[in-house]
């Protein structure tokens, strides 16, 4: 199944393991930590590639379902699941499936507890995936979004001293990734209103990636990666830190009675 994100994924995959992305899995972990519910409860990682939040979830005693277009990451996903303790397997299911499409597979199947991490970026209008994670969470469950933040996209360029493209970054909303592809990013704001549409209210909010960011894409975790994490942690949940993030994570919750 190819989608906008298939022009990139090799990149990703190389990249995997890099600095970015350890900051990255490490901060959405972290603060998954302070939202979800305590385990057992069942959780659906839409978009989940390789698994690296699906299999920390499920060390930790959740039962976890993954879903994926990408045969490729969902491959390796599994390799890396074969590679677990019988007990953590067992909590894991993987399914190869477009998002969009998986509420119909999963029938009338709802879940505490929704993520969806770096997939919104790659989609020119988001509406039909936030559908379908709006039908897929239970009454009172959690969502959880990671997005490129709209709101800070003139950060890098201009850190990175690329002025024509940190002047154009202002007003924009979408940029080239790192991955080579073009992708889109949400304001909060917006963001925000778009998920009262759909019986989502915004709880809580994070910034990701505030002082790594404009790391080198192939630059590896320093020796100082622990005390590294933890400036990356407190600035992800402290104004005015987390509104330069590169990434927001976004955190919100299913109304009692979902919209029809």
């Amino acid at each position: 199944m190819s989608t906008a994100f298939s022009a990139g994924e090799r990149t990703w995959q190389a990249r995997l393991g890099k600095l970015r992305d350890v900051v990255r899995q490490e901060m959405v972990a972290r603060q998954l930590e302070r939202e979800l519910p305590a385990p057992p409860v069942r959780v659906i990682d839409l978009g989940c590639g390789q698994g690296t939040q699906a299999l920390r979830l499920a060390r930790r005693g959740y039962d976890v379902t993954g879903v994926d277009a990408s045969a490729g990451l969902l491959a390796r996903f599994e390799r890396d699941l074969a590679a677990e303790p019988a007990g953590i397997r067992g909590r894991v299911q993987a399914e190869h499936c477009l998002i969009e499409d998986f509420p119909e597979r999963a029938g009338a199947s709802r879940f505490p507890a929704v993520l969806c991490h770096g997939v919104l970026m790659y989609l020119a209008d988001p509406e039909p995936v936030l559908r379908a994670i709006a039908a897929l969470a239970a009454p009172g469950g959690l969502v959880s979004l990671l997005v490129r933040n709209g709101d800070a996209l003139a950060m890098r360029p201009g850190l990175s001293g690329d002025w024509a493209v940190c002047a154009e970054a202002f007003a924009a909303d979408h940029y080239e990734n790192r991955i080579g592809v073009s992708a889109r990013a949400d304001r909060l704001a917006d963001l925000t209103g778009r998920l009262a549409g759909h019986g989502l209210r915004v709880t809580a909010w994070y910034g990701v990636r505030i002082f790594t960011d404009t790391a080198a894409s192939d630059a590896e975790p320093p020796a100082e990666l622990a005390a590294l994490l933890d400036c990356e942690e407190r600035a992800g949940r402290t104004d005015p830190y987390r509104r330069v993030a590169a990434l927001l994570h976004v955190v919100a919750r299913m109304e009692a009675e979902p919209c029809g």
